[in-house]
């Protein structure tokens, strides 16, 4: 292809130079003659060298396709070379396969030979067994008396009285460990339901004084020859107690609901100035409308708050009064709120019913709203008190038996007792007295210091946490795991506190010296 480009190129000049000498031709022919020799040997020249150059290069290209040739061939039969071997070592692995199969094949013929003789004879010995066992069967139903449906009932008997004994055991087992895993069960469940429940510490506590601007309103209260005190103690039931404390009033009744209405109208009295019988009157009865609104509606809330619609609207009065009830300083419904919600969430955890859960943790302390009104356990109070009003049977017994004043049979019972004793004993739920708090700390460090080896005891946690130092001399590792352990026992036996206590004892020996 080079070649044919290089002789296309001698052609073009040759063209070109017979154009130009025949141009120059027309002014000079003898210059042109000359001009067109000269050209005519140049064009020979190039012609002559393209024809070589040509040349050269064909048989640089023939040269080249030789040797791409050859390069091919030789990567072929290398490749060939490789197919045949790879084809030829599995061949071999093919015979050698069929040479394993054939040996196995003879080793399995051999084997079942083996086998067929030996089923022959097993067979026969089977019949020989058969026939001994006969004999033997028939020898001994002579010896024993018994015939083989007297002997196979005997057996029967003894192998059931085994099975029943075996049975007995694996079910001891088995409610052992169900037990165990029932309690772990009911920690988690308890501990789910505590970290779920959000309910509010108990901020509100029995209001028995008055606070009144000045020791002067201290007479008008009374009135002349004390008519004023008297009537507004006749109407509302309350006593007034009007002693040496400065500017207070104290009001004294069992009834926290006729308090709360005799605090209403004592403060109004005293914002209003007018204090007479008339007025006290007035007064008394406005306060007892205002606060049986208040019962209603904390009755009506607290229901809502736990999705409870469809109370007996005598229920919910009753349970609005418990916004006026206290326990240990622990408001009551508040405490009822609280267990509902509890009761609800473990509920929730065991799959049981939900709704009926939290119904009846509401439900729970319901008597205690009128239990200076009627004789018994407030437990057993609420539950003829729900059952009066239609509840379900199930929720009636849980609130009987919540304390225990029956025995608890269902899970609801006992969902309920466990939310109950949750919400009492947490802490910051109850109150003491100062007085008793610190009488209870002292006792648990006398009991701890009581014990020999004993250094130095602190309450600590509130008292929920007694921490002993003991002499590291006195008292082995050992001996300090007893001392703790008879440490809680005496604390079981000899205090009431609640919750728990623990007790932790510390050994500790230092070895201390000086480099100088």
């Amino acid at each position: 292809m080079e070649w044919i480009i290089a002789i296309g190129g001698v052609g073009v000049g040759a063209v070109a130079s017979f154009l130009i000498l025949r141009n120059q031709a027309s002014t000079n022919t003898a210059a042109a003659k000359q001009t067109v020799s000269d050209a005519q040997a140049e064009a020979a020249r190039i012609e002559a060298d393209a024809r070589r150059e040509a040349d050269a290069t064909r048989k640089e290209a023939l040269i080249s396709a030789k040797e791409e040739v050859l390069q091919l061939r030789s990567a072929y039969e290398k490749e060939e070379k490789q197919r045949k071997g790879e084809i030829s070592r599995m061949e071999n692995r093919i015979l050698q396969r069929e040479e394993s199969l054939d040996k196995r094949n003879s080793a399995l013929d051999a084997r079942e030979h083996k086998l067929s003789s030996q089923q022959g004879d097993l067979d026969r010995r089977r019949r020989d067994l058969e026939d001994v066992i006969a004999q033997q069967s028939t020898e001994l139903e002579r010896i024993s008396g018994l015939t083989r449906e007297g002997a196979h009932q005997e057996l029967l008997d003894r192998v059931k009285a085994d099975v029943v004994r075996e049975e007995a055991q694996i079910l001891r087992e088995s409610e052992q460990r169900v037990r165990a895993e029932a309690d772990k069960t009911a920690r988690e469940i308890l501990s789910v339901a505590i970290q779920r429940c959000a309910a509010d510490q108990a901020g509100e506590v029995t209001v028995t004084t008055v606070h009144i601007p000045s020791d002067d309103l201290k007479g008008r209260i009374i009135g002349r020859e004390g008519r004023n005190i008297r009537t507004f103690e006749q109407v509302s039931g309350v006593s007034l107690v009007i002693d040496d404390t400065p500017e207070t009033v104290i009001l004294s009744s069992f009834d926290p609901v006729r308090r709360e209405t005799a605090r209403v109208a004592l403060e109004n009295l005293i914002a209003d100035g007018r204090i007479h019988p008339a007025r006290i009157e007035e007064m008394y009865n406005k306060a007892e409308t205002l606060v049986r609104e208040r019962v209603r509606e904390a009755g009506e809330q607290a229901a809502f708050d736990l999705g409870i619609h469809d109370l007996h609207p005598e229920l919910i009065n009753t349970l609005g009064a418990l916004r006026y009830r206290t326990s240990y300083g622990q408001n009551v419904l508040q405490h009822s709120k609280e267990v509902a919600i509890l009761c609800g969430l473990m509920a929730s955890e065991l799959g049981f019913d939900e709704v009926v859960a939290k119904r009846a943790g509401l439900l729970h302390d319901i008597g205690k709203a009128i239990d200076h009104e009627i004789e018994g356990p407030h437990a057993v109070i609420g539950a003829d008190l729900a059952r009066r009003y239609n509840e379900r049977a199930d929720i009636v017994h849980a609130i009987a038996a919540h304390h225990a004043d029956i025995e608890p049979n269902t899970v609801l019972d006992v969902l309920v007792q466990a939310a109950d004793a949750v919400s009492a004993a947490r802490p910051g739920s109850r109150r003491e007295s100062a007085e008793t708090y610190i009488k209870r700390l002292e006792k648990l460090e006398e009991i701890a210091n009581a014990h020999d080896g004993v250094e130095r005891t602190y309450a600590m946690q509130a008292g929920r946490e007694l921490h002993v130092m003991v002499e590291p001399s006195k008292i082995t590792d050992q001996q300090a795991t007893v001392l703790a352990h008879d440490i809680a026992n005496q604390i079981e036996n000899e205090m009431e506190y609640p919750g728990q206590v623990r007790v932790v004892v510390i050994r500790e020996s230092r070895a201390v010296d000086v480099a100088k």
